[in-house]
């Protein structure tokens, strides 16, 4: 593939949409030079050092070489400089590096490896928005997707969707495919939209606490394929976990269904529909479930990702 640098940069506090762009670059380079003309570097293996010596290591593979470095955000300006400086400015020929550093308050890719990147290659910054300038985000992404977005819908598409990029993309992508190129967005299909959206939350936290694990993972994953954070999906889940776990305690203390249902206020649909999920489990598992969310909270709080979805999938599959 033509037009392939010697290096890249990709930085910021947008930690999903980083972590797409990874993937997206990753699907690029094996796609044009194989599995074995890709080498990662992830976690303590990625270093300065470790950096320089894959660059500098002999290599047989065919075609153009790739490097991805993530986690450099952990990196010292000195060690840059010491260690990196000089096998990145002289680049072995028909070979690519790309540094990935997902930025959080103080700590940022350093200054030395930006200044690096930028002699020979592109820096990117992919930045959270304030939520004031989304609605015209917004606007321009369903712009480039081939719909227009009507202001008013877009503030909509963000009141109710939320403020992170990469779950306001997704729902754009899919309005742009279920009404079509040219198609004008008002705020009625946003609104529908999100409704669809809300109700495939609700599906796993249904499936989650029914125990049917098989049916809470694809739920889960393909919202976090639409952009939805562990740290939304937890909170709510658990929420659902301590409500039948109430109400399965007060089952086997002897209480009866009808004596529950009349004690707790809000819809009597859903009151109905949580006495039938705590009696068909038990206060134990429920218990271990609702152990296991908190650890999974702990874990994703302040909005930050997990490194992958992992933790999260083996908490819904036990």
């Amino acid at each position: 593939m033509a037009g392939w640098k010697p290096a890249y940069l990709i930085h910021g506090d947008a930690h999903g949409r980083i972590s797409e762009r990874r993937a997206r670059l990753r699907i690029m380079a094996e796609a044009e030079s194989g599995v074995e003309g890709v080498e990662v570097l992830e976690g303590d293996a990625a270093t300065p050092e470790a950096v320089a010596a894959a660059l500098n290591a002999m290599t047989f593979a065919i075609g153009r070489r790739f490097v991805i470095v993530d986690g450099v955000e952990r990196w010292k300006d000195a060690d840059v400089e010491s260690q990196l400086a000089a096998a990145v400015s002289d680049m072995p020929p028909d070979t690519t590096v790309a540094f990935f550093a997902r930025e959080d308050g103080r700590v940022k890719a350093p200054a030395n490896l930006v200044a690096l990147v930028k002699k020979t290659g592109n820096v990117a910054v992919e930045a959270t928005l304030k939520a004031r300038d989304l609605p015209q985000w917004a606007i321009n992404e369903a712009q480039a997707l081939g719909v227009t977005l009507e202001r008013p819908a877009a503030q909509a598409l963000v009141t109710s969707v939320g403020e992170r990029q990469q779950r306001l993309l997704r729902e754009l992508e899919k309005l742009a495919i279920e009404y079509g190129p040219g198609a004008t967005l008002g705020t009625e299909e946003v609104q529908s939209a999100a409704h669809s959206a809300e109700r495939q939350v609700w599906g796993l936290v249904d499936a989650f606490v029914a125990g049917n694990s098989a049916a809470a993972a694809r739920a889960f994953l393909e919202l976090r394929t639409q952009g939805e954070s562990i740290a939304r999906l937890v909170p709510l889940m658990a929420r659902r976990v301590r409500d039948v776990l109430a109400i399965a305690t007060r089952l086997e203390h002897g209480e009866s269904p009808a004596q529950i249902k009349e004690s707790i206020r809000g819809n009597p649909w859903q009151i109905e529909q949580r006495i039938k999920q705590a009696r068909a489990t038990d206060a134990d598992r429920l218990r271990r479930a609702l152990e296991a969310l908190a650890d999974l909270e702990v874990a994703s709080r302040g909005g930050s990702e997990l490194e992958d979805d992992t933790v999260a999938l083996r908490v819904i599959a036990a």
